[in-house]
C-alpha cells in the first residue's frame, strides 16, 4: 500500500482583501446586462502593497481578475519604525486622505478602505483621515497616491 503524501497549500506572496464589491448593468437592446465589479488590496506587510479593479461576469471572475490587476499596481514605500517618514496627502477624484506618522504604540487610527492599504504595506503605527468622499474605490486609491508621495 503506497502512503500519500498530503500537499502542503501553496503559500501566497501577496495578502489579499476585497474592500468592494458592487453590481454594474450596462443598457442594451432586450434589457440590461449585469456584471460585477471588485476592488482588491494586496501587499505583504512588508512595503509593498497594490489596488486593482477587476469586473467579471460572476464574483469569482471579478476578484480574480483585480488581484492580477493590483499585482500589476504595486507599489514600494519606504517605512521608518513602522510609520511614515512625513505627513502627506492624496487626492483621486474627489476623494482627498491625509496621512501622518505616529509614535510607537499609537496603532492604526484609521478607517475603511485606508486601514485596509495601510495595514497590507505593512504601516504599524499611523493616523489618517479622510476627507471629501466616502466611496472606498477612491479612497483606496487616494491612499495610494498618498503612500507614492513619501518616497
Amino acid at each position: 500500500m503506497a502512503k500519500q503524501r498530503r500537499q502542503q497549500p501553496e503559500k501566497r506572496e501577496f495578502d489579499h482583501k476585497v474592500i468592494d464589491i458592487a453590481r454594474v448593468a450596462r443598457v442594451m437592446a432586450g434589457g440590461r446586462r449585469f456584471s460585477f465589479r471588485a476592488t482588491v488590496v494586496i501587499g505583504d506587510r512588508k512595503g509593498k502593497v497594490g489596488v486593482g479593479i477587476g469586473k467579471g461576469a460572476d464574483t469569482a471572475v471579478a476578484i480574480e481578475k483585480a488581484i492580477n490587476s493590483a499585482k500589476k499596481n504595486m507599489i514600494k514605500i519606504s517605512i521608518q519604525n513602522g510609520t511614515i517618514p512625513v505627513d502627506t496627502s492624496g487626492k483621486f477624484g474627489s476623494a482627498r486622505v491625509l496621512l501622518k506618522p505616529a509614535r510607537e504604540g499609537k496603532g492604526l487610527v484609521a478607517g475603511g478602505a485606508v486601514r485596509t492599504v495601510v495595514d497590507f504595506a505593512g504601516i504599524e503605527n499611523i493616523t489618517a483621515k479622510m476627507l471629501g468622499s466616502n466611496n472606498k474605490l477612491n479612497n483606496a486609491k487616494a491612499t495610494i497616491q498618498a503612500l507614492l508621495k513619501t518616497l
